[in-house]
C-alpha cells in the first residue's frame, strides 16, 4: 500500500465567533505517495482554505490533520514548523523570489538551517534546478528570467527540501499560457513514486493536466475522480 502522507480525517474550518461561517465542514481526504492532483473549485469554495490545512499553516476548529502519520493538531508550534519543513514543498501565485540573489542563491535559500555545508547546500540547489530545466541559468537573477522560469526557480526551492509533498497555490496564475503549459509539464515530471504533487487551481484546463482531481464547493468535496492519463 502507497504511504498516505496527507490526511485530514473529518476537518472542519469555522471563521468568526458572533456571526461564524464555515469554510470547510467535515471533509476526509488522503493524499498519497507518487499521486498528481488537483483541487478546483469557484471562489468560496474552500480550496484555499483546505490547502492552508493540508499544509499545516493553520489549524482545524474539529477533526485530524496527519502528516506522514502524525497528528500535527496535537504538536506545539515548533514542532508543526519542523514538520512542515520537513514534509512539504509550497509553490505559490507569485513567485516570492530574492531579487538580488541567483537562481542557485533563491534555491539555497530553502536549505539554511538544516545542517548542511555550504557545498552540500549548493548541489542540493543546482540539481533542483536541472530537474526544473534551468541548470544553465543557475546564475541568473529573478530580474533576468520571464516569469515562467521564475515559477520554475520556485518550484526547484520547493523541491530542494526534498519533500514529501509539493503543495502548490494557484501556480499558473501569473503566467501567460506558453509559461503556464511550460510549467504544468515541470510538475508532471517532477512526480515521482516517492513525492506528491498537488495543485490547487480555479482553472479546469491545469486541473486536468493531474491524474485525480478533488471538486470542492460551499466547503466539502464534492467530487473525486481519476482522470485520464494524457
Amino acid at each position: 500500500m502507497t504511504e498516505t502522507v496527507l490526511a485530514l480525517e473529518g476537518v472542519s474550518r469555522v471563521y468568526g465567533e458572533e456571526v461564524q461561517v464555515r469554510a470547510l465542514d467535515e471533509v476526509t481526504l488522503d493524499i498519497r505517495a507518487g499521486e498528481f492532483l488537483s483541487i478546483v473549485g469557484p471562489s468560496g469554495s474552500g480550496k484555499s482554505t483546505l490547502l492552508g490545512l493540508l499544509g499545516v499553516l493553520d489549524l482545524p476548529t474539529s477533526g485530524i490533520v496527519r502528516v506522514r502519520g502524525t497528528d500535527a493538531t496535537q504538536l506545539s508550534d515548533a514542532e508543526r514548523s519542523r514538520l512542515r519543513g520537513e514534509a512539504i514543498g509550497f509553490v505559490f501565485q507569485q513567485f516570492h523570489l530574492i531579487p538580488h540573489l541567483t537562481a542557485t542563491g533563491n534555491v539555497e535559500a530553502a536549505l539554511l538551517y538544516r545542517g548542511l555545508s555550504a557545498r552540500e547546500r549548493r548541489g542540493r540547489a543546482l540539481s533542483a534546478l536541472e530537474q526544473v530545466g534551468l541548470g544553465a541559468r543557475h546564475d541568473h537573477r529573478p530580474v533576468q528570467m520571464s516569469g515562467g522560469e521564475q515559477q520554475r526557480v520556485a518550484i526547484a526551492r520547493a523541491i530542494a527540501t526534498e519533500p514529501s509533498v509539493v503543495l502548490a497555490d494557484e501556480p499558473t496564475g501569473a503566467l501567460d499560457s506558453h509559461n503556464a503549459e511550460n510549467v504544468l509539464q515541470v510538475f508532471g515530471d517532477l512526480q515521482s513514486p516517492e513525492r506528491a504533487i498537488c495543485i490547487v487551481t480555479h482553472d479546469l484546463h491545469v486541473a486536468h493536466a493531474a491524474r485525480r482531481k478533488i471538486s470542492m464547493l460551499d466547503g466539502k468535496i464534492v467530487a473525486d475522480e481519476i482522470l485520464a492519463s494524457t
